[in-house]
C-alpha cells in the first residue's frame, strides 16, 4: 500500500510543476473536434473490425461458429490445451463463467463504443467543415450494424447501446430492454440508413459503400425472417414477407454489376486476389505498417501446423464428418444420405473416391499441395496431436510462409491477408434460399448451380507436381430430371448443403444451423456418429433451447448488478 501512495505522490508532485504543459499520449476532448481528428476517430472504430485475439476471436468465427456446428475440431495439443474451447465444442462443459465469452462480448462492446464516439463528434461537426459528414455517419452506422449482428447471433439478448446513451448509463441499459424482433429490427435499421447515404463506390479500397449496406442488410432481413420467441429459440415460423424483402435486397446488389464470383475458389483465399469481384466487404489487415506486429489476423494465429516453417499451434481441425461431406455420388452430386457411411482417410481414398473441387481449397490433406504449392507438400509430421483430432487442417484462413502477407511472432503467426465479412456467393444462396422458402425452387435452381459451376472449375490450382489432380473430382450442377427430382424439400436440402460445402470451416455453418431451426438435431446426430471415430467428443450433446446462443457472461451480469436477464437454459 504504501509503495503505491509514494508512486501516486510523485506523480502528482510531477503534474503539479507541469500545469501549462500539455500531456504527451493524451488528447483533449477538444482535439477531437477537428475535420482531421473525426476521420482518426472513424478509421479507429474500421480497425475495431479486426481487434482479435487469438484465443477468443469474434472477426474470426473458428471459435464462435466452426468448433461449434460439427465442422471442426478445436484440435491443438489435446483437450486441456485452451480447455475453455473445448467446452464449446462439445457443450455439456460450457459455464457462465467461460471467460472467452466475455472477452469476446467486451471486444465487440470495445468497437460499439468507437463508433459512438464517432458518431458523437460526427453530428456535432459542421458539414461545411467537413464535407464527408454525410458518408461518415453512414459508414459508422453500418460498422455498428455489424457488431450488433454479431452480438446477437452470439448471445441474442444484448442492450443496445447508441450514441445517446452516456457512458455511465450503459450498465443500466437492459439487455431485455428490446424484444427479440425489436433488436432484428434495430440493427436492420442500422443498414438501411447506411444504404440510403453511402455512395455506390468509395475513393478508398475498403470503406462501406452502398452495396455492401444493402447486402448486409439482406443478411440481416433473412436472419429476422425465421421468426423465434424471446425465451424460445425453436424457430416457429418464416415470414414471407421477410423473404421477399431479402429477395429485393439481393436482386439490387446483384443488379449493380459490382460484383461477381471469382472465377477460381481459390481467389477467395490467396492475398493476390484480395478486394476481388465476389468481396462485398472485407476487414483490411496490414503488414508493416508502422505499428509493432502490423494489423494481422491475431484471430487465427493458431490455426497454422507444425512444420518448421510455421511451429504453432494446430488448431482448427476439420471434422472426419466434414471431409466425408465432400464426396460426391457417381451423378456429381452430394451424398446427403450416405457421405458419412465410409470414412475418407488419407492416400488412395482421394483417387478411389469423388469429390467436390471444395475439399482441397478448404482442407489440408496429408500427401497433397499445401495452400496450392506442389514443392509444399503437407505431412502426418506437421500434425500435433493426431491420435486425438485426426489427419486434417484448415487451409482458408492460412496463408503459405513466403506469401508477402505472413507475419511471425514467435510462437505464433499470421498475415494481413484480408478477411471477408460478406461476399457475393453468399447473396446468390440468400436469394436462393429465400426463393425455395417463398416456394419458388425452380427459380432458386440456377442460382445454387452458379455457385456450382464455378466449383467445377476451380481444379487449376488443385494439382500435383506432374500436374495430375490432387483428388479424384467429379462434381455436376442439379439437372432436374436427369440427376434430380427437384422439389421443394429436395431444393432446401441442396441449398443447406451448398452454404455447407462453399463456407466450410469459415465460421457461419454453427449460425446456418441456428436459423434454420435445425441446431440440435444436426449436431446430436454429428455428435452419435463422430464419438466412435473420436473419443474426446464422447460426453458431447447438445441442449435444444439453450445451447442456441451463449450465456450471457457472468462478469456482464455482475457489471450490470444483475439487470441483464440470463438466457434459457443457463
Amino acid at each position: 500500500m504504501t509503495r503505491y501512495l509514494y508512486i501516486s505522490l510523485l506523480l502528482l508532485l510531477a503534474s503539479c510543476t507541469q500545469l501549462d504543459k500539455t500531456p504527451q499520449g493524451i488528447i483533449s476532448d477538444e482535439q477531437l473536434n477537428t475535420p482531421e481528428n473525426i476521420d482518426k476517430l472513424c478509421i479507429a472504430a474500421y480497425s475495431g473490425l479486426g481487434n482479435d485475439w487469438g484465443f477468443a476471436p469474434y472477426a474470426s468465427m473458428w471459435v464462435t461458429g466452426s468448433v461449434r456446428s460439427g465442422e471442426a475440431y478445436k484440435g491443438g495439443d489435446g483437450v486441456g490445451d485452451q480447455d475453455f474451447i473445448n467446452a464449446f465444442e462439445v457443450f455439456t462443459l460450457n459455464r457462465i463463467d467461460n471467460f472467452a465469452m466475455d472477452v469476446i462480448w467486451y471486444r465487440l462492446y470495445v468497437g460499439i463504443k468507437r463508433v459512438n464516439t464517432a458518431i458523437s463528434k460526427l453530428n456535432a461537426v459542421d458539414e461545411q467543415l467537413f464535407p464527408a459528414k454525410k458518408t461518415r455517419l453512414a459508414e459508422m452506422r453500418f460498422l455498428r450494424g455489424h457488431f450488433y449482428f454479431m452480438l446477437k447471433i452470439i448471445f441474442k439478448h444484448i442492450p443496445y447501446i447508441d450514441e445517446n446513451v452516456l457512458p455511465e448509463d450503459y450498465k443500466v441499459v437492459s439487455n431485455r430492454a428490446l424484444t427479440n424482433d425489436q433488436l432484428w429490427n434495430s440493427i436492420a435499421a442500422e443498414f438501411a440508413y447506411a444504404a440510403d447515404n453511402l455512395p455506390g463506390d468509395q475513393p478508398e479500397t475498403g470503406r462501406a459503400n452502398k452495396w455492401a449496406a444493402k447486402a448486409y442488410l439482406a443478411r440481416v432481413t433473412l436472419y429476422q425472417a425465421y421468426t423465434q420467441g424471446d425465451n424460445d429459440h425453436a424457430v416457429t415460423g418464416i415470414d414471407a414477407a421477410k423473404l421477399n424483402e431479402v429477395v429485393g435486397l439481393c436482386n439490387e446488389v446483384i443488379g449493380s454489376g459490382k460484383y461477381s464470383l471469382s472465377t477460381d475458389f481459390a481467389h477467395n483465399f490467396l492475398t493476390q486476389f484480395e478486394n476481388g469481384p465476389e468481396s462485398i466487404f472485407a476487414i483490411q489487415f496490414s503488414k508493416d505498417d508502422g505499428t509493432a506486429v502490423g494489423r494481422i489476423a491475431t484471430g487465427d494465429y493458431l490455426n497454422y501446423p507444425m512444420n518448421p516453417e510455421f511451429g504453432c499451434c494446430g488448431f482448427h481441425m476439420p471434422s472426419q464428418s466434414m471431409v466425408n461431406s465432400f464426396k460426391t455420388s457417381p451423378q456429381g452430386l452430394p451424398q446427403f444420405d450416405t457421405y458419412n457411411n465410409t470414412d475418407i482417410l488419407e492416400g488412395s481414398d482421394f483417387l478411389t473416391h469423388t469429390f467436390d473441387p471444395r475439399l482441397d481449397h478448404t482442407v489440408a490433406i496429408i500427401g497433397h499441395p499445401y495452400k496450392y504449392s506442389t514443392n509444399f507438400i503437407f505431412a502426418k509430421s506437421w500434425l500435433r496431436a493426431p491420435e486425438v483430432y485426426g489427419n486434417y487442417m484448415s487451409l482458408k484462413e492460412v496463408v503459405a510462409p513466403d506469401d508477402p502477407s505472413f507475419k511471425k511472432m514467435p510462437p505464433f503467426m499470421s498475415s494481413s491477408k484480408n478477411q471477408d465479412i460478406i461476399r457475393f456467393d453468399d447473396i446468390l444462396l440468400y436469394k436462393a434460399e429465400a426463393l425455395i422458402e417463398l416456394n419458388r425452387e425452380m427459380e432458386a435452381l440456377p442460382l445454387i448451380n452458379q455457385v456450382r459451376e464455378r466449383a467445377i472449375n476451380s481444379t487449376d490450382l488443385l494439382k500435383q507436381a506432374d500436374n495430375s489432380p490432387a483428388s479424384n473430382y467429379h462434381m455436376d450442377i442439379y439437372k432436374p430430371g436427369v440427376n434430380c427430382n427437384w422439389t421443394k424439400d429436395f431444393a432446401r436440402q441442396a441449398l443447406q448443403w451448398e452454404r455447407k460445402l462453399e463456407f466450410s470451416m469459415e465460421g457461419w455453418r454453427f449460425f446456418d444451423l441456428v436459423r434454420w431451426g435445425i441446431a440440435a438435431e444436426t449436431l446430436n446426430a454429428y455428435f452419435a456418429r463422430e464419438k466412435t471415430r473420436r473419443p474426446h467428443l464422447n460426453t458431447a450433446h447438445f441442449q435444444k433451447n439453450k445451447d442456441e446462443y451463449w450465456p450471457i457472461p457472468l462478469n456482464q451480469i455482475n457489471y450490470s448488478s444483475g439487470l441483464y436477464e440470463q438466457n434459457p437454459g443457463w
